[in-house]
């Protein structure tokens, strides 16, 4: 498992650069898309994973059929409007997640006018005469580099939270600095 490599270079790392400085009880989780839906599966399969995040990934597993114990946020692009067989079956499977996990550690945001392909920079390196066309088709409504503050924004309120402090990140998440923020129950 991926903790075990990490207590094995903390403890000896043979370049020496990892030696020491990994606080192994404060690991969380995250990823995007596929590694997004990674993320909440490795932590349901190793308890040493504090908290994970999912940036617009697909749940799925055992984690989908047995909740999850440790905080979860699921961070996902603009998906209002779909209504397609895939899109039910991910709402369903986040449904479930939160119905088996605890009150107050989980929690499902959207970015408004968010796109999937621009969680990364990507956004940034991006063509404008493609960031043009996106949003000229609709496919886009936020501009790249406001969609990667805003998901910056939200991995640190969350890890912060749950990584360093203690309690519910909803609250630090929401920000008017961020109305493109809107949660799910």
């Amino acid at each position: 498992m991926c903790s075990d490599q990490l207590e094995r270079l903390n403890a000896s790392d043979p370049t020496g650069r990892f030696v020491g400085p990994l606080d192994i009880q404060r690991v969380g989780a995250f990823g995007h898309s596929l590694g997004g839906a990674e993320a909440p599966q490795f932590c349901h399969d190793d308890s040493r994973c504090k908290a994970s995040l999912d940036l617009d990934g697909a749940p799925w597993g055992s984690v989908v059929r047995e909740g999850l114990a440790q905080p979860v946020m699921f961070l996902m692009s603009d998906h209002r409007g779909e209504s397609d067989p895939q899109g039910a079956r991910m709402t369903a499977n986040f449904r479930s997640i939160f119905g088996r996990s605890g009150e107050g550690r989980r929690l499902q945001i959207m970015i408004r006018g968010a796109n999937h392909y621009l969680f990364s920079d990507d956004a940034i390196l991006k063509s404008h005469i493609v960031l043009r066309t996106l949003r000229a088709l609709g496919i886009l409504g936020i501009d790249g580099r406001r969609q990667l503050t805003v998901t910056a924004h939200s991995l640190h309120s969350f890890f912060d939270e749950y990584l360093i402090g203690a309690g519910s990140a909803r609250m630090e998440v929401l920000s008017s600095l961020y109305p493109e923020i809107q949660t799910f129950e």
